[in-house]
């Protein structure tokens, strides 16, 4: 305790410079003596300034207003311990005396605590050297405001005296470490806070004016709020304080209601103590401020003292919290007992009391006003001291031992009985009293409205706000709203955007903003209303959406009827050309085989089968072998045919048009295999070809989002490669040349000439291929497998068509034209047209 000296020695000094004041023995009734005493501090004064150039005490109750409501205060504390007295089970042969203090002035609360320090029968603050200090008081009851409790909390936490408020709300007190002895039976202002946040989101207001009291009760809770309110995404429009000497008409006041009404904020939270907040209604009346939601904090909720302000019934709707109703039974009849026995007192010329009680020394002022109105603001305050009482009360009975059945007299060191009363848990006329960790009760709130009956007001309870967790119920039924039809009144800046259109902020506030449609591919969080986030790689979504949807997977099925008529077709062309190789087999030294390629044909028959397996890949899922396959093998079998069929067009050309004019070079290209090493070189180019294009630009299965939104295709990547383009591009020049060599025999034998059905089967090649460049150009979707696999099968069908099936008819249909006679007097006809002039 050495760190304390200093301060205690400066706490002595102050006690002598009030000597003059020190109260004397003398019973009265603010005064009872007892076991154990506990201290009162109470407002039956009221002292509206208090400037002190001396160490001076306010002596209350000469020229001060009488408090109504503080009366009943001192009134509850004497109730409760004459009730505790009188009882054989809390504390059975333990008396409780008090001492009760008027507490109208910062400076009687100073000197109240002081005194309530001071060791009994002295008036001198004893330097402690360690916490079992005794003072008069074993604890103390109040005081009501934050600014007189943060006094006399500070004193007495040095001591480790036991202090109870009925009515300090302020969040600064559940810091332990600063006031280690202080508790209350009030709810702290953060719950009050945290409730009318639930009130405001409850009812859609985010648009709200802030009106606070310019003392710790306001600057306090107008800071919490401020900074709670930001997490909820409630904005404030507009944010004031009501002077300490303010009045109604004052300008400072005026000018305050023109900003009310320029801030466009429809609900005003003015979290005010009751003087002030009189004050402020009074300017509300004045200006003419109407058809507002007002929000009221408990301090003035339900006071009478408010409602008397003239005109304020036509402000619009209060809604307020309000400390939960209780009733202290029996109460009321103990003040008019308490009235009924001064007055007869006096009326029967009895003695006055000494005059020595500095807090109260006129007992004919106390007793002319005791007949006041107990309201239900005065007795929800009552309660609470009512239950700080007996929470000492229990507090004793645990520390004194009394569960025993007979308590253990002695004396008890206010510390000892604070970490007993932090304890207790019991229940007071059917509720629960009990405190926290940070001295707190564990309580709630009514949600009151006001209501005018005609010229009469009451108040309705239409909701409660409970914790923990804190919780909000509301009737709204029980409201009656100052809009036509009752409607909820709405207090916003900007109206709430369509579903899926996110808030562009607009201005300083973030409740101020425009609406932005979401993007395709975006959505609208509800934990995000500002910002359109993206969908997954996986998902999709549709222009203004709320939420993302999964991807359909696409890709050509083996069971999809389109696949099955293609695969029907293929199989088919497959199965001919496998006929056609039989029958050509059966017939191979046959003219007409011959004049086909003879064994060549078997080549060209096969190379159509290759060609024919890939359409194949293009169906089920891509993998890395189809993929590789569904184009590479089409290119290579396709070119090997074209290759066979040039050469052979080129034969007959040559062996009809050129052998005569040069034999010589006729006798070569026979004699060196001219046609095999055509077909070998040619589809080796090819081959090299399509090794480049795999390997330079590997075609892998993909998943291709950004074409469809709302798909995947599974494909295959690099389809349009350079070195796919390069293996057309050579398999249209094959093609072209095959062309060019048909069509210079068109004019050969007719068992030879195939210029017909050739530029006929080369052309529908050509087409089909065109068709497909521009069908890959406008569409790539699901069916973009089937149009490849089409344009395949219908190029192998046209060549096989143009070049085999005539053949095949001549064999099957005509064997007469089969015969090396008939194919002799063909070759003698064209002879004679050639030579003839």
């Amino acid at each position: 305790m050495v760190h304390f000296k200093p301060y205690l020695i400066y706490l002595t000094l102050f006690m002598t410079c009030l000597s003059s004041y020190q109260e004397t023995e003398t019973h009265s009734d603010f005064k009872l003596p007892g076991d154990h005493i506990i201290a009162g501090l109470f407002p039956i004064h009221s002292v509206n300034d208090e400037v002190r150039l001396r160490p001076e005490v306010t002596l209350c109750g000469r020229s001060e207003t009488f408090n109504g409501h503080g009366y009943h205060l001192f009134q509850a504390m004497r109730f409760g311990i004459e009730e505790i007295n009188n009882s054989s089970s809390l504390l059975p042969n333990i008396t409780l005396g008090y001492e009760l203090y008027d507490v109208c002035s910062k400076s009687s609360n100073v000197y109240a605590t002081l005194s309530i320090l001071s060791q009994p029968r002295g008036n001198h603050i004893k330097i402690p050297e360690n916490f079992n200090y005794y003072p008069k008081a074993v604890a103390v009851i109040g005081p009501d405001s934050t600014e007189l409790t943060s006094i006399s909390a500070s004193l007495l936490s040095s001591f480790l005296v036991p202090q109870i408020s009925y009515e300090a709300t302020s969040m600064m007190f559940s810091e332990k470490q600063k006031y280690p002895s202080f508790l209350r039976t009030i709810p702290s202002d953060r719950h009050q806070v945290q409730t009318i946040l639930m009130l405001l989101k409850k009812f859609g207001w985010s648009w709200i004016s802030v009106i606070g009291s310019e003392n710790d009760y306001g600057l306090q809770g107008v800071k919490l709020l401020e900074d709670l309110a930001n997490q909820q995404e409630i904005c404030i429009a507009y944010k004031d304080f009501v002077p300490i000497l303010a009045q109604g008409a004052d300008n400072t006041m005026q000018n305050m209601m023109v900003d009310i009404n320029k801030s466009g904020a429809e609900v005003v939270v003015v979290f005010c103590n009751k003087r002030l907040a009189r004050v402020f209604f009074e300017a509300v009346v004045l200006g003419n401020v109407t058809d507002k939601v007002w929000l009221a904090t408990e301090d003035w909720s339900i006071s009478s003292y408010i409602t008397q302000v003239p005109g304020i019934s036509r402000i619009g709707t209060v809604i307020g919290v309000a400390i939960k109703q209780r009733q202290v039974l029996g109460m009321k009849e103990f003040e008019e007992a308490y009235a009924q026995a001064k007055n007869t007192s006096e009326a029967s010329g009895g003695p006055a009391q000494d005059g020595g009680d500095y807090t109260c020394n006129q007992h004919q002022a106390l007793t002319a006003n005791a007949n006041t109105e107990l309201s239900q603001f005065s007795m929800n305050a009552a309660y609470n001291v009512y239950a700080a009482v007996y929470a000492v009360a229990h507090g004793l009975h645990q520390l004194l031992d009394c569960p025993s059945g007979v308590c253990t007299p002695g004396r008890i060191y206010p510390w000892q009985l604070l970490m007993e009363i932090r304890k207790v848990n019991f229940t007071l006329q059917g509720n629960p009293v009990s405190f926290d960790e940070d001295g707190d009760p564990v309580s709630g709130y009514d949600i009151i409205t006001w209501d005018w009956n005609g010229p009469n007001w009451t108040f309705k309870v239409i909701g409660t706000s409970t914790w923990p967790p804190i919780c909000l119920e509301i009737d709204e039924t029980k409201i009656h709203w100052h809009k036509e039809k009752n409607q909820v009144p709405r207090s916003v800046c900007s109206q709430d955007c369509l579903p899926g259109e996110a808030r562009r902020i607009v201005g300083l506030h973030h409740c101020c903003f425009e609406c932005v449609l979401c993007a395709a591919g975006t959505f609208l969080n509800s934990s995000d209303q500002y910002t359109c986030q993206p969908c997954q790689k996986e998902e999709w979504s549709p222009e203004g959406s709320q939420t993302c949807f999964n991807r359909t997977t696409e890709f050509l099925a083996w069971d999809h009827p389109v696949s099955l008529v293609l695969l029907g077709a293929n199989t088919l062309l497959l199965l001919l050309l496998t006929g056609v190789a039989i029958l050509f087999a059966q017939n191979l030294e046959t003219p007409v085989v011959r004049s086909a390629g003879g064994r060549m044909c078997f080549l060209m028959l096969g190379s159509l089968a290759g060609a024919g397996c890939s359409p194949y890949c293009f169906l089920g899922e891509p993998t890395l072998l189809t993929c590789l396959l569904r184009q590479s093998l089409f290119a290579l079998c396709f070119a090997v045919f074209l290759s066979c069929l040039t050469i052979r067009s080129f034969q007959l050309v040559f062996i009809f048009k050129l052998s005569a004019k040069m034999p010589a070079l006729y006798h070569t290209w026979v004699h060196n295999h001219g046609a095999r090493t055509f077909v070998a070189i040619s589809s080796t180019i090819q081959l090299l070809i399509c090794s480049v294009w795999l390997v330079a630009w590997t075609p892998l299965p993909i998943k291709e989002y950004k074409r469809f939104p709302e798909l995947v295709v599974l494909e295959c990547s690099k389809e349009n490669s350079p070195g796919y383009m390069l293996s057309i591009l050579y398999t249209w020049l094959l093609s072209v040349s095959c062309f060019a060599c048909t069509y210079l025999g068109k004019d050969l034998p007719e068992n030879y000439n195939e210029a017909k059905c050739m530029t006929f089967s080369l052309l529908f090649y050509f087409i089909s291929w065109i068709g497909l460049a521009t069908s890959s150009s406008i569409y790539n979707g699901k069916y973009m497998p089937a149009i490849n696999m089409l344009v395949i099968l219908s190029s192998l069908s046209g060549v096989f068509s143009g070049y085999f099936l005539p053949k095949c008819y001549v064999i099957l249909c005509r064997p007469d034209l089969n015969t090396t006679e008939y194919f002799q007097a063909s070759i003698q006809d064209y002879t004679q047209r050639c030579s003839s002039p």
